[in-house]
């Protein structure tokens, strides 16, 4: 009975942390349409190997428009990202935020 109710924790943590992980690529794909960027080139940047990865489609199914969502700060993005220890990812989005620094300075 005991390996029954350590298995059945096992499984509920793993479900946890996929549901988890699937609001983190929400969070990012929801980042990434609010600053008119393109989540799947900026995921493949980073993970050029994981071309079609399902987490991101079912993302981005789940996004709205700029106008409908709410704002998601550089700093949330990023510590998300982190928090899940996807360092590449945030390493594109940081160059992704830096051009659009830049672009924004050149601007004025």
């Amino acid at each position: 009975m005991e390996e029954d109710y350590r298995k059945s924790m096992e499984e509920q943590i793993i479900e946890s942390y996929k549901r988890d992980e699937e609001m983190m690529i929400l969070v990012f794909a929801q980042w990434c349409v609010n600053n008119a960027l393109d989540p799947h080139e900026l995921y493949l940047a980073a993970y050029p190997h994981q071309e079609g990865n399902e987490a991101l489609r079912n993302a981005l199914a789940l996004t709205v428009s700029k106008e409908e969502a709410g704002d998601i700060s550089d700093d949330t993005v990023l510590g998300v990202l982190s928090l899940y220890g996807n360092d590449d990812l945030a390493y594109v989005v940081t160059g992704a935020i830096s051009q659009r620094k830049s672009g924004q300075d050149a601007g004025e």
